[in-house]
C-alpha cells in the first residue's frame, strides 16, 4: 500500500475516530485538556531526551568513535517530538513510544531490518559488462 495514502488519509481518519470516542467518554472539554497536557508533557521528555543524546554523541566523538547510534536515536527523538506536537491519541502514542529508549531500539530494529531486506534483494541482482578499448587516433 502506498504510504502516502496511510498518512494523508489513514492517519486523520484514526485520529478524528479516537477524538470522538474518547470525547465522548470524557467530555470535549476534558479531551481538549488531555490533548495539550500529552503535547506539552511530551515536548518536556523530548527535550530531556535529547539533551542525553547530544550528551552521549559529544563523548563518542571525544573518544573518536562515529556517534550512529545517537544520530538515529535525535532524528527519532525529533519526529517524536514532532508527533507528539500534532493532536491526537494516535499520533501521541507512537510519540511516546519513540521516546522511550527500550521502544525506539526495537522500531528501529523493525524499521531497518525491513530496509536490509528490500535493499537485499537489488543487491543480488549483477550485470555483466565488457570493457572495450576505442583506440582514438593520434595526431
Amino acid at each position: 500500500m502506498n504510504p502516502f495514502f496511510i498518512i494523508f488519509i489513514g492517519m486523520p481518519a484514526i485520529e478524528i475516530f479516537l477524538l470522538i470516542k474518547v470525547g465522548g467518554q470524557i467530555g470535549a472539554l476534558n479531551t481538549v485538556v488531555l490533548i495539550f497536557l500529552t503535547a506539552i508533557i511530551g515536548i518536556y521528555f523530548a527535550k530531556q531526551q535529547g539533551i542525553q543524546t547530544l550528551r552521549s554523541g559529544m563523548m563518542n566523538m571525544y573518544r573518536n568513535k562515529f556517534p550512529i547510534n545517537e544520530m538515529i536515536s535525535g532524528a527519532s527523538i525529533a519526529v517524536a517530538a514532532l508527533l507528539l506536537i500534532l493532536p491526537g491519541f494516535f499520533t501521541d502514542t507512537i510519540g511516546f513510544l519513540l521516546l522511550i529508549p527500550f521502544t525506539r531500539k526495537i522500531l528501529l530494529k523493525l524499521t531497518l531490518k525491513n530496509e536490509h531486506k528490500a535493499k537485499g534483494e537489488d543487491q543480488n541482482k549483477t550485470i555483466d559488462g565488457e570493457i572495450v578499448d576505442q583506440k582514438k587516433d593520434e595526431l
